[in-house]
């Protein structure tokens, strides 16, 4: 089965369609934006109150911010499986799904994704350039490369997080709202870990590592010499979370009991 081949194909069939309705994908469009913009100004009014924040600027703030967008923006495209639970489970598309010679997981992700979130990325980029520029960070040849694999790690760590917390539908049919509470522990990875107690700081490094969505490596970039570990792990920690949840997702099909039941 060529996965990259039905990929292209659903990626063209959303865009002809999307195009069709121009004024609602911009409206979405403009509204991710004015989210991002509020979450800055967030930040500029807390630094409106002092210059530093556990020895972080500023500009480093915004920077880690810029970065986190990345990963969020491309996340938030591929994975919008928030309602996982209730159309598949509760309402029974996962019985469609399974007729199909194809991954669960890989058409669920098809299914569901909203291109237009990769907007995002062009604003966590242009923020990084304003605050990089601010700090006068030196760029190497190399740094895009790394950029691009701490990226992906990123979201490998966000997907496999959520796809996880999916997974608890295949046991459980019952409705939560754990999804929305993890999309709020998931902004904590934004901001420099430090600010945290300890407790807090292992939680969002080792269980629920949204530390290496943003903070981490973005130090990397910012020159944080005694992050640099974990800024390296980024991608290593994103490939084996995610990992961990494919291998549980399909432990969960096979306890799947369909609609009928």
């Amino acid at each position: 089965m060529n996965y990259v081949a039905i990929f292209v194909q659903y990626v063209s069939q959303y865009i002809k369609t999307r195009l069709t309705y121009r004024v609602d994908m911009v409206i979405e469009m403009m509204s991710d934006l004015l989210f991002q913009a509020v979450n800055l100004v967030f930040i500029l009014v807390v630094f409106g109150h002092t210059d530093f924040l556990s020895g972080w600027s500023r500009e480093e703030i915004i920077f880690i911010y810029g970065f986190f967008l990345v990963p969020y923006a491309i996340f938030g495209a591929f994975f919008n499986i928030w309602d996982f639970n209730e159309r598949y489970i509760v309402k029974g598309e996962m019985d469609r799904i399974l007729t199909r010679p194809v991954h669960s997981l890989f058409q669920i992700i098809l299914e569901r994704m909203e291109l237009e979130s990769l907007f995002g990325t062009f604003t966590g980029i242009g923020v990084m350039v304003y605050a990089g520029y601010q700090l006068g960070l030196d760029i190497s040849w190399f740094d895009p490369i790394l950029f691009i694999l701490f990226v992906v790690g990123g979201v490998l760590v966000y997907g496999g997080i959520f796809v996880l917390l999916a997974c608890i539908s295949f046991w459980s049919d019952s409705r939560t709202s754990i999804m929305p509470m993890m999309y709020n522990i998931g902004n904590y990875g934004r901001y420099p870990v430090d600010i945290y107690n300890q407790v807090i700081r292992f939680i969002l490094t080792w269980i629920l590592p949204f530390a290496f969505v943003g903070v981490y490596p973005s130090a990397y970039f910012l020159g944080k010499e005694e992050w640099y570990s974990y800024a390296f792990m980024t991608p290593v920690i994103g490939i084996v979370f995610f990992t961990i949840s494919v291998f549980v997702w399909n432990i969960g099909v096979t306890k799947y009991r369909g609609a009928g039941n």
